[in-house]
């Protein structure tokens, strides 16, 4: 890994690049990253923009990106940020009018004031999926300090502490990125430092963006947005080629070059809703080649600070 970053193979009389990881970083990062090189696609930021978003630097996650993603970008950052929404206005969703005049104003308040809210949630792994879910935590969600998900149920027991960062261009004062930081109460776990937002896929359809920072590269989970008959907001994540919602991996090469990898066999549903009890609840379910490898059941509630 220390030599040539590229080789050229013969295929057909065809000069054929092959592109390596950045070396200098933990092994089994560098080997993920090398595997998304061979199975993705080489993208261009510029005609890919909907896709584009925050990386990571190279082992830790946590926050720690968001200091140099402000130096880079001329960038102010805000923390304990006290009003404002994973979304600055639920229309940014862009849904057709039937479906936005049938969507709960719970829903609507969640996601535009999110700040006013605390969380408790609760797992369920797939018994098959379980070992899998420890070992991704052993070689890499434990120590990068992202998507770090509880195996066991009396990691939640506490709650969470959920915290909005904004980030700010320093000439306008407007908000660039959202950061929403998850940490277990419990242990002081980091679960999620995502980046939210929406896009627009290249058919012209709104969905809610998820880039969740890896070293020198991150994890876009895309999810296409509709209303249910009860004003409950569905989230999905179901596509079947580069282009649909879905996850995708992104990371940066050794030579700068951009690389992408669409996992059309993961997929992920999360339905936003009010009980009937009038209580704000989630139903985050994810599968793995179509069988159930985990649910999160989120209960959000007015924080107590206000």
């Amino acid at each position: 890994m220390g030599g040539e970053n590229w080789i050229l193979c013969q295929s057909r009389n065809k000069k054929v690049v092959v592109r390596f990881a950045y070396p200098s970083q933990r092994f089994q990062d560098w080997v993920s990253q090398q595997w998304c090189i061979w199975r993705g696609q080489r993208i261009d930021p510029q005609s890919t923009n909907w896709l584009m978003g925050p990386f990571g630097n190279v082992d830790s996650i946590a926050d720690d990106f968001i200091a140099r993603l402000a130096e880079d970008e001329h960038l102010d950052i805000e923390r304990k940020v006290k009003t404002g929404g994973l979304l600055s206005s639920i229309k940014e969703l862009n849904l057709p009018e039937s479906e936005f005049e049938r969507l709960s104003p719970q829903v609507i308040d969640f996601y535009e004031n999110t700040t006013q809210y605390d969380l408790e949630l609760w797992i369920e792994w797939s018994t098959y999926f379980r070992p899998f879910g420890g070992l991704v935590q052993y070689l890499y969600s434990r120590r990068l300090k992202q998507l770090n998900l509880p195996l066991r149920p009396l990691e939640t027991s506490r709650g969470i502490n959920s915290e909005l960062i904004m980030l700010r261009d320093s000439q306008s004062g407007e908000v660039k990125y959202t950061v929403w930081y998850r940490v277990l109460r419990s242990n002081n776990h980091v679960i999620y430092s995502g980046v939210y937002s929406t896009c627009v896929l290249p058919c012209g359809k709104a969905c809610v963006k998820a880039i969740f920072p890896l070293p020198r590269g991150n994890a876009t989970v895309i999810m296409s947005p509709t209303v249910g008959p009860n004003g409950e907001l569905h989230l999905d994540s179901s596509g079947e080629k580069f282009g649909d919602p879905g996850l995708y991996f992104l990371l940066e090469d050794s030579k700068g070059g951009y690389w992408a990898q669409y996992i059309r066999s993961f997929r992920e549903h999360i339905e936003v809703f009010a009980d009937d009890r009038d209580e704000l609840r989630a139903e985050h379910s994810i599968t793995l080649w179509k069988q159930r490898m985990l649910e999160i059941h989120f209960k959000m509630f007015q924080s107590k600070q206000l």
